[in-house]
């Protein structure tokens, strides 16, 4: 089966796939030029460049994170219903593993808290 499903659906998949991953890069560019460009506007009415560093970093951070999550999705439809084969479900497995290591320090940076401990705090209030 070293062909997925391309056989049985066509290349409409692999279209998927590449157009999930172009939405995923889409959405840190776009956050990221807009965390920029909202930074200078308040950078230029006074504002305390300390503040509005914070600010962009923890946009940039939740765009980051969320252009991640669709990555990772983009991957999991490659592999699974492009290119089926242990080496890409194994490479799969890697990039899943390294992004998901990232989206938590990334959480971590963001909140200064696991996930798992933002939901208990919020449960607890």
């Amino acid at each position: 089966m070293a062909q997925g499903m391309t056989g049985l659906l066509g290349n409409w998949p692999e279209w998927c796939a590449v157009a999930i991953e172009m939405l995923g890069i889409g959405i840190i560019t776009v956050i990221a030029v807009y965390s920029l460009v909202h930074g200078m506007i308040r950078l230029l009415k006074g504002d305390s460049p300390r503040s509005i560093q914070q600010e962009i970093r923890q946009r940039l951070g939740r765009g980051i994170l969320l252009g991640l999550e669709f990555l990772i999705a983009a991957d999991i439809i490659h592999t699974v219903a492009v290119e089926l084969t242990f080496t890409t479900v194994g490479v799969l497995a890697l990039v899943v593993l390294i992004r998901t290591f990232l989206s938590f320090t990334l959480e971590v940076e963001l909140t200064g808290k696991w996930p798992w401990q933002l939901r208990r705090s919020e449960t607890a209030e």
